[in-house]
């Protein structure tokens, strides 16, 4: 009797969770329908703000600037956080105690710190040699920065779950370093390779603080596009927007998921 009490309160509690964290979505979504102008009260349905969002060139530039900075990004910290957490794999019998600090670093440091760091650095990076001025290129090497570790710990957590004698298996076939990377370890972490990129992109896609501290004029993301909107309130326009941007990011979760499962098959 305890016991099934016990799961009752437990599953309570977890539809409880699952209410408490996507209902605002859901409220969200749901008013980006709305017939009127008001983030209060529903008169009906209407994809208005879905086309006046097809005829804002600055919507439509925000949304280009945030698909630019994830894919590129996230293409760039798959190629390094790849090769560091092979590195980290191979070495992994020698003290690297002050590596792995630096690389968990840039994940429990506040975004605002590492923002304003990052500012800073490029400032006086473009003061002394012109190069680095805000804009997209400082968002995308800000991005990298903070998405590595993401993509590090991934690869090592995959190979680390590998059995040994495989890597000694290849090397017993004779298979040259580049056919062993190629045929075997690359198609082996595959699964981790896909979900580190899907990761880093749903980083850099609701990334804002960093984002904010080192972007040009020319360069706004929808996150700063909708945190300068949002000041004159919020308006059935603005749910459009973060409706498609939760509809992004929810899209990207399924992808991962799948792949994930396919990988493990």
């Amino acid at each position: 009797m305890k016991k099934r009490t016990l799961q009752r309160s437990l599953s309570a509690f977890w539809w409880l969770t699952l209410v408490f964290l996507y209902l605002p979505l859901a409220v969200v979504v749901f008013f980006s329908f709305n017939a009127a102008n008001s983030a209060a009260r529903f008169t009906g349905f209407s994809l208005r703000w879905y086309e006046r969002l097809l005829g804002n060139e600055q919507i439509i530039s925000a949304f280009w600037n945030s698909m630019v900075l994830a894919i590129v990004s996230s293409v760039v910290a798959l190629g390094i956080g790849c090769l560091i957490g092979y590195g980290m794999y191979r070495h992994r019998h020698r003290r690297l105690g002050w590596l792995i600090v630096l690389i968990y670093l840039p994940i429990v440091l506040p975004d605002i710190v590492f923002g304003i760091s990052e500012m800073a650095f490029f400032v006086s990076v473009h003061r002394y040699t012109g190069l680095l001025q805000p804009g997209l290129s400082t968002m995308i090497i800000s991005h990298v920065t903070f998405q590595i570790p993401f993509v590090a710990l991934i690869v090592y957590s995959r190979l680390v779950g590998l059995d040994p004698t495989l890597f000694e298996a290849a090397k017993d076939l004779y298979a040259t370093p580049l056919k062993r990377a190629w045929h075997f370890l690359l198609p082996t972490i595959k699964p981790a390779l896909i979900s580190a990129f899907f990761l880093s992109f749903t980083l850099s896609i609701d990334d804002f603080v960093i984002s904010f501290f080192t972007s040009g004029p020319e360069s706004a993301t929808l996150p700063i596009y909708i945190w300068g909107a949002i000041k004159k309130g919020v308006t059935p326009e603005i749910n459009a927007i973060a409706a498609l941007m939760i509809g992004a990011v929810a899209l990207v979760a399924l992808l991962s998921l799948l792949f994930n499962r396919q990988g493990q098959r």
